[in-house]
């Protein structure tokens, strides 16, 4: 499941539809242009609390999966903590692969 999570996150960047950094994903959020925003789990709590902020005061949904490892290599980078996906299409499916892998980390 986690496989389809990231090819999914690669797909969405080869497509030109995630924004990536923190001023660029903040940029998204305020300008509305942020379907979705995706948090590394192991980003700080000053980090997760700002995004998490920022996105409720938006009205934008925001995860968080994946390591800044991990979730870097899903956009061909070393690392990330923070991405922003910018289209409705990839938002929904993305986080619907994230919903499918809590719910099968939760059975484990």
């Amino acid at each position: 499941m986690k496989d389809k999570l990231q090819s999914r996150i690669g797909l969405c960047q080869r497509a030109g539809k995630l924004v990536a950094g923190d001023e660029g994903v903040l940029k998204a959020v305020r300008s509305q242009e942020a379907k979705l925003v995706i948090v590394a789990t192991d980003a700080s709590d000053n980090t997760r609390k700002k995004y998490r902020d920022k996105c409720n005061s938006y009205e934008v949904p925001l995860i968080e999966v994946l390591d800044r490892y991990t979730l870097g290599h899903c956009t061909g980078k070393d690392l990330r903590v923070v991405v922003a996906v910018t289209d409705e299409g990839f938002a929904r499916i993305i986080e619907e692969s994230a919903k499918q892998n809590t719910e099968v980390d939760g059975i484990e």
